[in-house]
């Protein structure tokens, strides 16, 4: 018996045995559960954000283990998840020369730890992107895909031409902030307190998004204030993405996209990886028990709201695993296949799923790459 045959027939003798409802209910939801396996089977699912630590990229230590990280390779293979995007990430630090030097030394820690990883360490489980042809070519291969993204430029320190060394370390998309004002670019954080330190983005963060665009870097909106997104949509060149937000107006909070940014951004071609990180997805007050607590539906309604807001193509997916998550039903890679579960429930068909797992993200990575090319009279 094939897998997906056994997996309805146990999933079959458990509704039979535990469903109190008629039989024909019973039968109906084994079937989609069925339908939504094989789509999901057959989908690239593709996670644009999960955090890492280089201490989980060692030969003693790694992710073929089944380690007690969000995600790691024997959790892909258990929920599906076919390709993640292994984050550079460094946290804000001081606005000088000593900062800016650590920071950079973290960056390159991490993206050592990720070519450890696909080269060294379990080079026949897992391979990294660097183009978005690469990705379904690897995923049909039977191997997992690996990319890289790089959360606050904070590790470029003052030097421009780094980012073209982050891309050629394998950095194929990169946010100007994190938490906290970067030299290049204002946080959302600022609407704690009302105090920005560049009304948006710097001079420096005008430069680096033209270099980005120039070698082929997705610019980042996750993060930034709203006027510095604002700002890099008018100046890039290329389409951008929001690799791990989701909609403000179902959860009021400042890493959320409002609605203006969202009609930017669909104006300019990008998509918004919606993101399953509980506190944005759903709003609770302290002490709020565990079953009221955001879970898949919640996070489904986000991708509803955005598909109708902005439009499918423009809509992704995104966990913040390992550095959050906490959506109750997808709070792991080997959880994954209940989000394509609760879209098939929800009506989407395989075209539209394979679309926000992976289809709209590759389809911007691909029109990044033309317009670097085109910059750099390639084409």
């Amino acid at each position: 018996m094939n897998r997906i045959a056994s997996v309805i027939a146990a999933l079959f003798l458990f509704v039979s045995l535990a469903d109190p409802r008629p039989s024909a209910q019973a039968g109906a939801d084994v079937a989609l559960v069925a339908k939504a396996r094989g789509i999901h089977e057959r989908v690239i699912a593709l996670d644009t954000h999960d955090d890492i630590n280089p201490d989980n990229f060692t030969r003693q230590k790694n992710y073929t283990q089944r380690l007690d990280t969000q995600v790691n390779l024997p959790k892909m293979v258990e929920g599906g998840l076919d390709a993640s995007f292994f984050i550079v990430y460094v946290g804000q630090g001081p606005l000088t020369p000593e900062g800016y030097d650590s920071a950079y030394k973290q960056a390159v820690a991490k993206f050592d730890a990720v070519h450890h990883l696909t080269k060294e360490i379990a080079s026949d489980q897992i391979e990294l992107a660097l183009t978005a042809a690469d990705v379904p070519r690897i995923a049909k291969s039977g191997k997992k895909v690996a990319l890289i993204g790089i959360e606050n430029a904070y590790s470029l320190g003052t030097d421009i031409k780094r980012v073209k060394e982050f891309h050629d370390r394998g950095g194929r998309y990169m946010s100007l902030a994190h938490n906290g004002h970067s030299q290049f670019a204002d946080s959302n954080t600022g609407e704690r307190d009302g105090k920005w330190l560049h009304n948006g983005l710097s001079e420096l963060g005008k430069q680096a998004i033209a270099e980005m665009n120039k070698w082929g870097i997705m610019v980042d909106l996750s993060h930034p204030s709203k006027a510095a997104n604002l700002q890099a949509m008018a100046l890039s060149k290329a389409p951008v993405i929001a690799s791990h937000s989701a909609a403000r107006a179902l959860a009021d909070h400042s890493r959320n996209m409002d609605d203006e940014q969202l009609l930017a951004l669909k104006k300019n071609g990008g998509v918004i990886q919606t993101v399953a990180f509980a506190g944005y997805v759903k709003i609770n007050k302290p002490g709020t028990p565990a079953e009221a607590r955001a879970t898949v539906a919640d996070f489904v309604n986000h991708i509803d709201y955005l598909v109708k807001t902005i439009g499918l193509e423009h809509v992704g997916i995104s966990s913040d695993f390992d550095g959050g998550g906490g959506v109750t039903g997808w709070n792991g890679a080997e959880e994954t296949f209940n989000v394509t579960l609760e879209l098939v429930r929800r009506g989407y068909t395989e075209e539209q799923i394979g679309k926000i797992w992976s289809g709209n993200l590759l389809r911007v990575m691909a029109d990044v790459e033309q317009v670097a090319n085109q910059i750099q009279g390639r084409k």
